[in-house]
């Protein structure tokens, strides 16, 4: 079932965000097409040549996807300040591309049993409001900002993965998270670019895909074709990605109606539609491509593991924003970021340590 205190939030920070002003674009969404074309390009021969890499690799290659990914989402919101809509027709693109994947047979079609479009609906729906949560806390405050909050992943994942699963960690493992927690939230005490929008907004976002890792870790693990056929990592993500657009699509016509359309016509003087359209079908790709690396990672990692590694990326994400956007961050700030990732790297180390521990005293 799907949760209803998620469900109410996400509807309560679409009202919020409705009623706040927007802040007028500060940067043009424009780059160069040369340089969008190549970096449309290096994404895709990217994501061939996933199957043959380990999981670390899959991780590192998501963080440099995820730098370029929010940073365009960023720029495009800049110019285009509908994070609804922009998110849904991110999932349109992501969309439009597995279905060209399937009909052209470069991928085997999955087919889904009623138990795989149950689980599958319920994954779509955690993943749109994961990804519609991110946009609209992008959309409100800072990149650097959102991200400093979006560190508190592991946490979230823990928890959630100890309820659904019922495999708990040893204790110490869960107070090495104590340290991330802390550094979050002194890094945003006093923060510069603080919103509260943006603050509830990433942490929503981080309990709706704390629940999408936690379920389709548990769908990647089915056997005996419960689910359906040609159930890859990448094909489940597909299908959740189909599913996730469908479920926006109310969602935004009720935050934001047709004010895109308007928004669209207010960009045009300083846009042509050609970039509008090539950057908003570059930020599609990027979202989905950098998904799909992280659902093949997904499938053969721990959903803690997984949130570990997301929250390692994010200082290149924070560094990457203050240089594009030049965005301040104040030595608190930075203090509170450090200590988080060292919380996150301790974290690591415990877990590997009791987990031999285990496989040891089994053996």
């Amino acid at each position: 079932m799907r949760s209803p205190i998620l469900a109410l939030a996400l509807l309560a920070a679409t009202v919020s965000a409705r009623q706040a002003p927007f802040v007028k674009p500060a940067l043009a969404a424009r780059a160069t097409s040369s340089s969008s074309v190549q970096s449309s390009k290096s994404a895709l021969d990217v994501t061939s040549a996933l199957t043959t890499t380990d999981v670390n690799t899959n991780i590192a290659i998501r963080g440099g996807d995820d730098d370029a990914s929010l940073i365009l989402n960023k720029k495009y919101l800049n110019v285009i300040s509908a994070p609804l809509t922009v998110g849904s027709l991110q999932f349109l693109v992501g969309s439009l591309y597995c279905i060209i994947l399937w009909t052209t047979k470069l991928r085997a079609p999955p087919i889904l049993t009623p138990s795989g479009r149950t689980a599958v609906n319920k994954v779509g729906f955690y993943h749109m409001a994961g990804q519609e949560l991110s946009m609209m806390s992008l959309n409100a405050g800072a990149v650097s900002f959102t991200h400093i909050v979006k560190a508190l992943e592991p946490f979230f994942s823990a928890m959630v993965s100890g309820v659904i699963f019922g495999k708990w960690m040893n204790p110490v493992v869960y107070a090495t998270l104590i340290p991330v927690v802390g550094g979050v939230a002194y890094a945003c005490l006093k923060e510069r670019a603080f919103s509260w929008l943006a603050f509830y907004t990433a942490m929503g976002s981080n309990l709706a895909f704390a629940l999408r890792a936690v379920v389709s870790k548990s769908a990647l693990d089915a056997s005996g074709g419960e689910l359906g056929e040609n159930l890859t990592s990448v094909n489940l993500f597909g299908i959740v990605t189909c599913y996730a657009f469908i479920q926006s699509i109310p969602l935004f016509l009720m935050g934001e109606g047709l004010s895109f359309i308007q928004l669209w016509k207010d960009a045009l003087p300083n846009s042509s539609t050609y970039e509008l359209v090539k950057g908003l079908v570059i930020s599609g790709l990027f979202h989905y491509l950098n998904n799909e690396v992280m659902y093949l990672a997904l499938s053969n990692v721990h959903p803690v593991t997984l949130a570990v590694g997301n929250t390692m990326k994010r200082v290149f994400i924070v560094v990457a924003s203050v240089v594009v956007f030049r965005t301040p961050i104040t030595v608190q700030a930075a203090i509170g970021s450090a200590v988080g990732l060292g919380g996150v790297l301790l974290y690591s180390l415990t877990k590997q340590y009791y987990e031999e521990l285990e496989k040891n005293q089994a053996a």
